[in-house]
């Protein structure tokens, strides 16, 4: 899923290696999936997308946005997977959109669970673009300890920690794969509330908030997902799918897994205890 590492990362693959390509074909789902949401009828994108050049890419939040000439974008979010191509005949069997371009590579979109892939002209009508580019980027000099705090301070007490950090899109790019590291560096678990937080475990979710996310970042995401042209992020998850059978890497215990707030949650209950 697309959070903020990738976001960052495919937003700026794009940009490198996307701007200044002319579009010459859009087809539409080979396999259609009812979980990818679309900005008004799909099969209208080929007259709105057809003959357009890739200006630039931006990656924020959970979105990634295409900016193409005459005012065109055509964004995507978090559940929605590219796939840059330099020779057709590697275009995959299912995908939800394919572009082709004046050069005969192609960008594919295909999905994981769920997502949107949004192409319009001038402003997205939608709350989670909004959040992803207006509100403070986690990875921003704005975000400060002061920032943070008062945010906690203005939330009622009884959000667990997931709530808080993972739902709502309060922080961009926070989702409930990058929350699995940043709890387990902080030695916090996903069910604790917040008015239970003493002001060292404040600051320190605070320093791991910044930490992990700046080491996925640098890293070109996580091991968890894709970057455009399908190689897997270099930052190594330390609690997700991949390592949900190992022993906690601290203090040698078990890791575990559980369902919570419609998704999965991972801990040590050692180095996490609620």
């Amino acid at each position: 899923m697309i959070e903020l590492p990738e976001a960052i990362t495919i937003g700026r693959q794009i940009d490198e290696t996307l701007a200044g390509k002319t579009v010459t074909n859009v087809f539409p789902a080979t396999s259609v999936n009812k979980f990818v949401f679309f900005n008004g009828d799909p099969l209208a994108y080929k007259s709105l997308l057809v003959g357009r050049k890739i200006v630039s890419a931006k990656g924020l939040g959970i979105f990634v946005d295409i900016c193409f000439d005459n005012d065109v974008t055509l964004s995507i979010s978090d559940g929605i997977k590219p796939q840059y191509g330099t020779d057709t005949a590697s275009i995959p069997e299912k995908y939800q959109l394919l572009l082709t371009f004046d050069d005969e590579t192609f960008l594919a979109f295909n999905v994981a669970m769920y997502g949107g892939l949004f192409a319009y002209r001038g402003k997205l009508e939608n709350s989670y673009h909004e959040k992803s580019f207006n509100k403070t980027s986690p990875l921003s000099n704005e975000f400060t300890q002061d920032y943070f705090e008062n945010y906690i301070n203005g939330e009622k007490g009884n959000l667990s920690l997931k709530a808080f950090l993972a739902t709502e899109q309060r922080f961009p790019g926070i989702g409930n794969g990058v929350l699995q590291d940043i709890l387990f560096d902080a030695g916090l678990h996903p069910k604790r509330k917040l008015n239970s937080l003493t002001d060292t475990e404040k600051e320190c979710l605070y320093n791991s908030i910044v930490k992990v996310l700046s080491d996925m970042l640098a890293k070109g995401g996580r091991d968890t997902d894709t970057d455009l042209y399908g190689n897997k992020g270099g930052y190594h998850t330390i609690l997700s799918k991949n390592t949900c059978k190992q022993p906690c890497p601290q203090c040698g215990g078990e890791i575990i897994k559980e369902s919570y707030m419609g998704g999965t949650i991972y801990y040590c209950p050692v180095c996490q205890p609620v």
